[in-house]
């Protein structure tokens, strides 16, 4: 299946996305995290695409999309989340299933609770809503949340370098031989474009919402019990294994897969999280399929 190429205008932001698969598929919303871009997915789309129309658009603030500068845009999730909510409507998703890593799931799981008839099923892929889910690595992080000084501000500017991109983000925790440069060196080039950095930094800062936000993520889990596939590379030295079983405390019928690979999981098990996700959407739409005949049989 090919791949094509899109911009979507979404009020004052023109917001880029790639798209394949079949128009009358059910839809696969694909949302991606920090510090990278739908480029992410470039081995996944295709092994989704066969069965599913497969969208996945670049937020705010990262890769292709187009937004005004800082000082005409407010770069926090609740933003994002707009955009993102804005692209669905115009392009007229009616239903889709979420798939969601790192800041994909807090802006995707605002989505969710917002529209949670849309919402078909949740893939959530190294996407956290429990404070179980953080490592130690967080310190620096947490410290600027708690106390917003410009001291506070730089000292999370080590997290933007290239080396913590490529050895923090990509490699750790994963087989290198498999990890190709390709995606650690286009988000460390999109890091060096005018106001990246002050953009991710503002982000960063903002992420404090979505831990605020976590007892509301879960209380939606709790109330409408998605479906829910949580596939998680158990080597992520950000978001912890113990963030994905949580899942299962709010929905007991959730699944969780733990991968021997890193936080970017999907580029070295691209091939084994796409028939995680096959097996696991087959029994829900034959499922949905069932019911629809009986209802139109009755």
């Amino acid at each position: 299946m090919k791949t094509s190429y899109h911009q979507q205008k979404v009020g004052d932001v023109e917001v880029f996305y790639r798209e394949a698969g079949p128009m009358d598929g059910p839809v696969i919303l694909l949302l991606h995290g920090f510090p990278s871009s739908s480029h992410m997915f470039r081995d996944l789309i295709p092994k989704l695409a066969e069965q599913y129309r497969v969208i996945a658009p670049d937020l705010a603030g990262f890769g292709h999309t187009i937004t005004p500068t800082r000082s005409q845009f407010n770069f926090t999730f609740d933003s994002l989340y707009q955009v993102v909510e804005g692209f669905t409507e115009a392009l007229g998703l009616n239903q889709y299933v979420l798939y969601v890593f790192d800041y994909g799931a807090p802006v995707g799981y605002r989505l969710a609770m917002a529209h949670p008839q849309r919402v078909q099923a949740i893939i959530s892929q190294n996407g956290n809503a429990y404070t179980e889910g953080f490592s130690d690595a967080w310190g620096s992080w947490e410290t600027y949340w708690h106390s917003p000084t410009p001291e506070n501000r730089e000292a999370c500017r080590d997290s933007l370098s290239p080396e913590t991109i490529r050895n923090f983000q990509y490699l750790h925790g994963a087989d290198a031989s498999l990890v190709s440069p390709d995606g650690y060196s286009l988000d460390i080039a999109y890091m060096s474009r005018p106001e990246a950095e002050e953009i991710q930094l503002d982000l960063i800062l903002d992420y404090r919402t979505n831990v605020d936000l976590y007892p509301d993520f879960q209380a939606y889990f709790r109330k409408y019990q998605p479906k829910l596939l949580a596939v998680w590379g158990k080597n992520d030295p950000a978001f912890l294994p113990a963030g994905a079983e949580a899942y299962k405390r709010d929905i007991p019928s959730a699944e969780v897969h733990l991968l021997d690979t890193g936080h970017f999981a999907v580029e070295t098990h691209a091939k084994e999280i796409s028939e995680l996700i096959h097996q696991f959407l087959k029994k829900i739409f034959i499922t949905n399929q069932g019911k629809s005949q009986i209802m139109s049989k009755s």
